[in-house]
């Protein structure tokens, strides 16, 4: 490892030892300066390879990855309860999340992606670590796939309880959206009713247990259907697991996309074998790099909502209380 790494591997490892000396991780500004400065940190491109960084820093990014994401979910469930309690329908102000034009950029590109991959819009669509906040979900639904039925699946009932209460309102995402409170490693035959997958980032902490759920999906997802990842490269790998895509058994990858701007995630986009074998399908290859020249958050790098370069300080954004009071 070169002296530049060292000191990009030790900045990340004292900005963790601060992180891990907070006695919360609920929104407030020691975590927004915090997790700011984690995030300008790996942002820069970096040729770094995390799987060859010594045990001690390997012990460091597991527990990174972790704070990340319940700070993350404490971040999506203010919000979500803000919103929830706003006094009439939610969807309509769900431009108070700082954060929400990068979906609508997400779900833009998404869907495009989709498009490109399909003979005909996926009707039947779930997203797997849907968390309090599934803007991803509501943001396709209302404005691209607008017949298509979501089935959000999270662990957690009370992520769940927050997400159901701001379609609940909504008369046409109401009778669209469902929310089922299970781990998706008990879900089988239902898997095969989808046409794509969503695999949150954050779903699967480590290699072994997010290899674990990409095969459980492998084994029961239908044939031809669509599975859509979030990876990371380079220092970002300090913010979410890596995806390696000789780990998609029963998939064939069909496009991995590294952003090298303040976009945290790669994405990762495969498609089901059918018998063991990949589908034949007409994909313009030069277009698919074309499409995939602009990656932009997605639910699963919320993480950026820390990111103070395309976003106004977040503690401001506390004060919506009093917008929606």
């Amino acid at each position: 490892m070169g002296c530049e790494e060292e000191t990009l591997v030790q900045k990340i490892c004292e900005i963790y030892h601060q992180i891990s000396k907070l006695e919360s991780l609920k929104p407030s500004k020691d975590v927004n300066t915090l997790f700011t400065q984690l995030v300008l940190t790996c942002i820069p491109e970096s040729s770094i390879d995390v799987d060859k960084l010594c045990e001690n820093v390997q012990d460091i990014r597991s527990k990174l990855i972790r704070l990340c994401g319940e700070a993350e979910g404490l971040l999506e469930s203010h919000y979500s309860t803000i919103l929830g309690f706003s006094g009439d329908n939610p969807i309509h102000h769900l431009n108070i999340f700082p954060y929400y034009n990068n979906y609508l950029k997400l779900s833009q590109l998404e869907f495009n992606i989709l498009t490109g991959h399909c003979t005909h819009l996926p009707t039947q669509v779930a997203f797997v670590g849907s968390g309090p906040l599934p803007l991803t979900s509501i943001v396709l639904a209302s404005l691209h796939l607008r017949t298509a039925t979501f089935h959000n699946y999270d662990i957690d009932p009370s992520a769940n309880s927050l997400a159901h209460r701001l379609v609940s309102s909504d008369s046409d995402l109401s009778n669209r959206m469902f929310f089922h409170t299970t781990d998706i490693m008990t879900v089988s035959s239902s898997l095969r009713d989808y046409d794509v997958v969503f695999l949150a980032a954050l779903v699967g902490m480590d290699k072994q247990e997010k290899t674990r759920i990409i095969d459980h999906l492998a084994k029961h997802m239908a044939p031809g259907s669509l599975l859509m990842l979030r990876s990371a490269h380079g220092a970002r790998a300090f913010l979410y697991p890596v995806v390696d895509p000789d780990d998609l058994h029963g998939f064939e990858v069909l496009s991995v996309f590294h952003p090298t701007d303040e976009v945290i995630n790669s994405v990762v986009i495969a498609r089901k074998y059918t018998n063991n074998k990949p589908i034949v399908h007409s994909l313009d290859q030069q277009g698919l790099a074309v499409a995939g020249s602009i990656i932009f958050p997605s639910k699963c790098s919320e993480i950026e909502a820390f990111n103070p370069l395309n976003h106004g300080n977040m503690i401001e954004e506390l004060a919506v209380e009093e917008q929606l009071s």
